[in-house]
């Protein structure tokens, strides 16, 4: 047997072991499956976001960025007044609850990470630290990624769709 089928093998068998004894929750385990198989090379980047497809995820990834793209300039009160009434009405036309949607909208507004002027914080710690915009966007914008990874995992789990 080599080295891959025997990887293969045993993930199978760990997952099986997993899904049967529940004590992780199904969707988290095929999501350690998929990045186990993507970091061994066995899965290529594009294979493994495949099945990322549904309409609701992309809804919320969408959602997700139009927050926080206008949080960067606007206040996040007011980024949230401008966006939850489109959430709203996304979860009404789909026949979903709004609750994922919204608490989408609410952790999006709150990645004022970005600018200098996204947040009353940041504008003022700019000048005294001798920080550049370009600072605040090098370390924003990869925080934001990882807030939307998060969000897209932890939402649909802790608000269901229906």
């Amino acid at each position: 047997m080599t080295g891959e089928a025997l990887f293969v093998f045993l993930l199978l068998l760990s997952t099986i072991i997993l899904f049967v004894s529940d004590r992780l929750r199904l969707d988290v385990v095929a999501m350690l499956v998929i990045l186990a198989l993507l970091l061994s090379g066995l899965l290529s980047a594009k294979e493994a976001l495949a099945g990322f497809g549904d309409p609701v995820v992309v809804l919320i990834a969408g959602l997700f960025l139009l927050t926080s793209i206008f949080s960067q300039f606007i206040s996040n009160t007011a980024t949230t007044v401008l966006v939850a009434p489109i959430a709203m009405i996304a979860a009404t036309k789909m026949g979903i609850a709004p609750y994922p949607l919204l608490m989408t909208v609410a952790i999006a507004a709150s990645t004022a990470f970005s600018t200098p002027v996204a947040s009353p914080v940041n504008t003022l710690v700019l000048g005294p630290g001798g920080y550049k915009f370009i600072d605040f966007v090098k370390l924003g914008v990869p925080l934001q990624l990882l807030v939307m990874a998060l969000t897209l995992l932890v939402v649909p789990v802790l608000f269901p769709l229906k």
